[in-house]
């Protein structure tokens, strides 16, 4: 992958797709992880003397422009957090009015253009608005890893058109995650949790045959529980993965710890009755909404003494507090450990380590979900691909 050292950027336009997909409420960032994230790439970009035009988008918007997608409230946080202006653009990124907007920013100068999934080419990757963005610089860089996954036309497109290369995110994430596919050190852990094992089985059948020990949790353990024969209440679930299920605990029994002990509750709600029960012996009416203290203990336990260790989703209803000590203690085992590669990836995984305090204590905080699970799926990314 192209890098900054292959750019000449003194007094050149610099387009850089960045992510700012970050939560917004009453017109405030509630999460700058993103945006902080950015830094180190803008800080050189503009130390070399360039000037830096960011694309990002937010959201999903429909049709069109919509105001609780625009990127007004992320521009203000950006210039509190790099120190100096941002020129917000708000008119559409590939319009002629934004090619005037941006006349005259001077090297050390930032501009932020508007959300790119206003303009209805972005996501079919359209080669005409490919054409009419990388017209606004002379240089493109790569730094929005969490939408390394997609063909369109902010991420590829316009990489086909300018001279191009990774921003120091993009080169990190691709190399922190590149370390656990690639001759990782053992023993080696991966803890997958979230509500659906469809959504992540190509990430569990290209990683089993790599790990030491695969803790599952979440709404995904319920099913590999229903697969040997347990009684699992009300949990969610899904039938059309047991066989899937079987064939994975017959060819990988060995390898896949599931949960002993759940927290069950009376209904899917915050305020719920609950009662610590066997996994596998749920009655009817209730449902496993966490892992239980056992499991929690065993889980602890099997990250000890581990070199490398993945950890994407939550192990319960984590938005939920009755529900989100699971997580939690998962998240204070992958701290205590000493001496081991460990990585996290995944909102609720994010949130868990950051509530916990010691987020600085994990090697690598991946800011792409979907990204790293494609990744560790061993696929190839459009991004990454066409930075080679």
């Amino acid at each position: 992958m192209k890098t900054l050292n292959d750019l000449e950027l003194q007094g050149k336009r610099v387009l850089v797709r960045v992510d700012y997909n970050v939560p917004l409420a009453d017109g405030q960032v509630q999460d700058d992880t993103r945006i902080s994230a950015s830094l180190p790439t803008l800080q050189r970009l503009l130390a070399a003397g360039a000037s830096v035009i960011l694309m990002s988008h937010l959201g999903r918007p429909k049709s069109g422009p919509e105001d609780k997608y625009r990127l007004a409230p992320v521009a203000g946080r950006l210039e509190a957090l790099l120190g100096r202006p941002v020129r917000y653009v708000s008119s559409l990124p590939g319009s002629p009015e934004t090619a005037q907007a941006l006349e005259g920013l001077a090297p050390g100068e930032v501009a932020l253009l508007e959300n790119v999934r206003f303009e209805p080419g972005e996501t079919k990757n359209d080669p005409e608005l490919s054409r009419r963005l990388a017209a606004l610089g002379d240089a493109f860089v790569l730094d929005a890893f969490g939408s390394a996954h997609r063909a369109h036309a902010s991420v590829s497109g316009v990489a086909a058109l300018l001279p191009h290369a990774g921003g120091l995110l993009m080169e990190k994430e691709v190399k922190a995650l590149g370390r656990l596919l690639e001759n990782p050190e053992q023993p080696y852990v991966v803890i997958i949790g979230g509500a659906k094992v469809s959504d992540k089985i190509k990430v569990i059948e290209n990683l089993l045959p790599r790990v030491s020990k695969m803790l599952i949790g979440g709404g995904m353990a319920y099913t590999f529980i229903k697969a040997k024969g347990g009684s699992i209440g009300q949990s969610i679930h899904e039938d059309d993965q047991l066989d899937l299920a079987r064939r994975l605990l017959s060819s990988f029994g060995g390898k896949i710890e599931l949960p002993v002990d759940v927290i069950a509750a009376d209904r899917f709600d915050p305020e719920a009755n609950t009662q610590v029960l066997p996994a596998d012996a749920i009655p009817d009416d209730w449902q496993g909404l966490d892992i239980g203290p056992a499991t929690r203990e065993r889980y602890a336990a099997a990250l000890e003494g581990a070199k490398t260790v993945f950890w994407n989703g939550p192990m319960g209803v984590f938005e939920f507090e009755k529900f989100a000590g699971g997580t939690n203690a998962v998240a204070a085992a992958l701290a205590r450990l000493e001496g081991a590669y460990t990585v996290v990836g995944g909102g609720d995984s994010v949130s868990a380590i950051n509530r916990s305090g010691q987020a600085e204590r994990v090697s690598h905080i991946s800011t792409g979900g979907g990204a790293s699970l494609e990744l560790l799926e061993g696929q190839q990314l459009p991004g990454v691909e066409a930075l080679k």
